[in-house]
């Protein structure tokens, strides 16, 4: 008990120096952390932040920083497909879901600008934070584990309920574990991290962002000037989580059920279908092709994403939206629509584009996805260009999940995305680092 509390008197200490250095500090630390809490939390650490930025505003401060534009843009494209909308009821709740789109980036532009060290610490505090999440994540399946007995409470939604959502959770946790992957030395406490934040990641089985980790982190342990005498510690590691994920059933479950859909027509879906109520699984060519599906139907992930691009492709040919779309989240009543006209299940008419450009596209038209592509390009170059790991990992995270899911559809992922960009994207880079860290 001694040592948890003089643990905690140096964390609340070092926070307390940090914050002196750094007004901003804490107030930028508590938007991150908010991120997987309830709404509230997120909206009043937002505001938080922007009252401190106006309150603490100075002239000499403020800078007209053209990266953090763009984001600005999009909120104000959004507001004006109030003009436009096919549902304006839908679209006054979304305008408000991305109010961080305009008030972290201004806030970032009156604040004083953040040097590396100063974000450096941000992330540290991040991290660490999503080790918090990560042991809470784990004891309380061990307690639903412990009351009813179902393995499901261990993995994908079910660990962290589907509202907080097992893939944006493995999200922040990639970033959180690169923060530790790229320290050049690790005590104990960190290297325990890192072990939690990836079995936390394996156990939440998200296909696109375990492939996606484990490219980056070949990437940086061979090629991002790593030192040689780490060599036999890396490979272990890469081992390790090779080893762990060819032995996870889930995960080997959800990638067979994607081959197997694809190479025998008409494959029986065993995890959801009974042997008296059969359910079939769709292929990726017959989502593209086939015109009326039955009720027992399934989708799995890809043939699913596959179909969403489709109709989207029927509704430019029905609709004049290239331009303009349909407005800010309102196609709901076309993805309806087109759930009847082939025939689905009913419950794919409550689920969106999963595909972040498809879904800009459809809401708020050409303009709308030239913005989230100038400014996924700003952030990957500025990566590259200050060679921050930290920042590339995440750079490739946006741009691969973008294909998968609607990630700003969620104000959980609008405020992490903007927050992160803001953070990447501006302050004083004359410390960066060159290599790593």
């Amino acid at each position: 008990m001694a040592n948890t509390y003089n643990y905690l008197k140096t964390v609340f200490q070092n926070l307390k120096e940090e914050n002196s250095r750094n007004p901003s500090f804490i107030f930028i630390v508590l938007v991150l952390w908010s991120i997987p809490l309830v709404y509230a939390f997120s909206s009043i650490s937002i505001a938080l932040l922007a009252v401190f930025a106006l309150f603490t505003f100075k002239k000499n401060n403020f800078r007209l920083d053209r990266n953090l534009i763009f984001p600005i843009a999009l909120f104000v494209l959004m507001s004006l497909s109030l003009l436009w909308t096919h549902d304006t009821p839908a679209t006054l709740r979304a305008v408000s879901k991305g109010l961080p789109l305009l008030l972290l980036p201004l806030s970032f532009m009156v604040l004083p600008a953040l040097s590396h060290k100063n974000k450096k610490a941000i992330f540290k505090y991040y991290s660490y934070g999503m080790v918090v999440f990560t042991i809470f994540y784990l004891l309380k399946s061990v307690v639903r584990f412990a009351l009813t007995h179902n393995t499901d409470v261990f993995f994908y939604h079910e660990l962290v309920t589907e509202d907080v959502n097992a893939i944006h959770v493995s999200t922040y946790v990639v970033v959180a574990l690169f923060y530790f992957i790229t320290k050049s030395s690790r005590s104990l406490t960190e290297i325990v991290s890192m072990i939690l934040l990836t079995i936390l990641l394996i156990l939440l089985s998200s296909k696109n962002i375990l492939v996606v980790f484990g490219l980056l982190s070949f990437y940086y342990l061979w090629f991002f000037k790593s030192p040689p005498k780490g060599k036999l510690i890396k490979w272990g590691i890469v081992l390790f989580v090779i080893l762990i994920i060819i032995l996870s059933s889930r995960i080997k479950d959800r990638i067979w059920l994607e081959f197997e859909s694809n190479i025998t027509e008409n494959s029986l879906n065993y995890e959801i279908g009974t042997a008296t109520e059969k359910v079939y699984n769709v292929s990726v060519k017959d989502a593209w092709t086939q015109d009326k599906f039955q009720d027992n139907d399934f989708f799995p992930g890809t043939a699913f994403r596959v179909y969403q691009i489709r109709i989207y492709k029927e509704m430019l040919q029905e609709d004049p939206i290239l331009l303009k779309g349909y407005g800010l989240n309102a196609t709901d009543f076309r993805i309806k629509e087109k759930r009847v006209e082939h025939n689905l299940y009913k419950g794919y008419e409550q689920k969106n584009f999963h595909n972040e450009y498809i879904q800009v596209l459809a809401e708020l038209g050409i303009f709308g996805l030239i913005l989230l592509l100038v400014m996924l390009f700003i952030n990957l170059k500025n990566a590259l260009k200050t060679k921050d790991f930290i920042h590339i990992s995440f750079a490739v995270l946006m741009i691969s999940l973008f294909l998968t899911e609607s990630f700003l559809s969620r104000q959980r992922g609008i405020v992490f995305f903007t927050i992160l960009y803001c953070l990447f994207n501006t302050g004083t880079r004359s410390d960066a680092p060159k290599n790593k860290e």
